[in-house]
């Protein structure tokens, strides 16, 4: 039997995962590490922790599973994109990563727009300039900190920075190297003239693979420290939304995953590149060779829910722990019993800004048509529905620019709950499954070094023998319900319009 190692490098934790040549999981090992803020909207971590939580979860893997080394034929890293890792002419960390969610970036952002044009910016990258993103993170160390610029030899991402470790080689991959803002999205290579333009030397940066391509094998010294051969393969690996792609089977042409965590997303692939000039959505190289992915995120979809527990929905804890019972028993229960659309309610989740559709940082929540007859359960259903629906205006967007969706998958917290899993599927108008997988990004980069490693023949492949649907919480669409939805979905869309100008008028007082 073979097996493969996938690594998911996430903000707050590392996890290793080793599987079969099925896609079963064998052993796996988390490594939790801190968050910096050191400034009011700064966030870094040290690489060094994502080093350390690398080599202590493969070693832990590896020695529990009993496997031996010789069968373990690749490993893949997945990740948390943007984040700026400088290394020396040695090979050291320069200073701290300024990590995806850092927002010190605003005026390096209208840098790189002045320098390249907006329109131009799109066309090679397929983004605005945006805070998250690398590049303007490089700028910002550059106008900041001019030593530590003048001494960067090497610029990588988080993931990378772990190939680094575990194989020596500088390198990256289209799917994160698409969230840098160098890299000319439709050629799948560095982009010479936004490096010409920014001023950036392109000898800082990685040689560019593609996901599941060999980019090196295993060190002596990491092979010992491990319990690793020097023989297993590490691949290109993708970012955090490429790797679960692959790890939901989200890898032809009509297929989708939504995912609801803290913020929400609806990505879709393509085998056509496909740009939003508007920049509402991200288009950025996929895992799969020669292939797209178009993703649409919003802020808080999620996060709308907890905040609404938190501070308005506390009696719904309170009663949860009463009852011994989930707090989401009670919420989809209340939910059930309250007609589509919470009788004439509705939520927009602009809690911190928005992205898709809306590129606004200044809107904000609303409750819209409230009145003296709603109760909390017509409040909770109209912040589920909202959610939902800022999801929609995401899937709306990829069908206006062509890239159809007629399989969606769900994964995430939001895949946990059938109540909502149904609710987009009825605002979709197609049906909404899960995978029976949990593993998600582990599982995606792992199958990326099976093929790799030569065990499949393809990405395509390879997803269609591991991945499988759970019947038994498939959603299928109810069109009745859908027409419902549509007329408050109408309303929803054509709040933001009118509050437009109100909210920049409200964010200067």
């Amino acid at each position: 039997m073979n097996y493969l190692i996938g690594i998911d490098l996430g903000t707050s934790s590392t996890k290793t995962v080793l599987f079969d040549e099925d896609g079963n999981v064998i052993a796996s090992a988390g490594k939790d590490y801190p968050l910096y803020t050191p400034n009011n909207g700064w966030a870094e971590q040290k690489p060094e922790d994502w080093r350390n939580a690398a080599l202590e979860t493969i070693a832990k893997v590896v020695k529990e599973s009993g496997v031996s080394a010789d069968d373990i034929k690749g490993l893949g890293i997945s990740g948390q994109m943007h984040g700026l890792v400088m290394l020396d002419e040695n090979g050291d960390v320069i200073r701290p990563s300024i990590i995806w969610c850092d927002q010190r970036t605003e005026k390096e952002c209208e840098e790189i727009t002045e320098k390249v044009g907006a329109e131009r910016l799109i066309e090679i990258t397929a983004n605005p300039a945006l805070t998250g993103f690398t590049a303007s993170k490089i700028l910002w160390v550059r106008n900041n900190e001019p030593e530590n610029y003048a001494k960067c030899k090497h610029i990588l991402l988080p993931k990378d920075y772990v190939r680094y470790i575990l194989t020596g080689e500088f390198a990256t991959e289209v799917s994160d190297a698409s969230g840098m803002q160098l890299l000319d999205v439709p050629k799948r290579q560095w982009s010479d003239e936004i490096l010409e333009k920014l001023d950036i030397d392109k000898n800082l940066l990685a040689k560019v693979y593609e996901s599941p391509e060999v980019t090196g094998t295993i060190l002596p010294e990491i092979a010992e420290k491990t319990g690793l051969s020097t023989s297993t393969v590490v691949v290109g690996g993708a970012g955090d939304n490429a790797a679960a792609a692959v790890g939901t089977g989200v890898v032809e042409d009509g297929k989708a995953f939504t995912t609801i965590g803290t913020s929400g997303v609806v990505f879709a692939h393509s085998s056509k590149i496909s740009i939003d000039p508007k920049g509402r959505v991200h288009t950025f190289c996929c895992a799969v060779p020669g292939a797209w992915h178009v993703m649409g995120v919003t802020q808080a979809a999620g996060y709308s829910l907890a905040w609404y527990l938190d501070n308005m929905g506390v009696g719904y804890k309170d009663e949860a722990k009463e009852k011994g019972c989930s707090v989401y028993d009670l919420i989809n229960a209340d939910i059930e019993k309250t007609p589509i659309g919470a009788n004439r309610l509705i939520y927009l989740p602009y809690l911190n800004g928005e992205r898709t559709p809306h590129l606004d940082p200044d809107c904000r929540g609303v409750l819209f048509g409230l009145s003296s007859m709603h109760t909390k359960a017509d409040i909770v259903r109209a912040v589920m529905e909202g959610i939902s629906y800022s999801l929609t205006d995401c899937k709306d967007i990829l069908s206006e620019m062509g890239v159809e969706v007629n399989d969606m998958m769900a994964c995430g917290g939001g895949a946990k709950n059938g109540v909502q899993r149904q609710m987009m599927a009825d605002m979709f108008g197609c049906d909404v499954n899960t995978v029976t997988a949990t593993e998600g990004p582990a599982l995606g980069v792992a199958i990326l070094a099976g093929v790799g490693a030569g065990i499949y023949d393809s990405v395509e492949s390879a997803c269609r023998k591991m991945i499988h649907k759970d019947p038994a919480k498939e959603c299928k669409a109810n069109l009745e319900n859908k027409a419902k939805y549509d007329k408050f979905h109408d309303i929803y869309k054509n709040l933001y319009g009118c509050l437009k100008e109100q909210y920049k008028e409200i964010a200067k007082l």
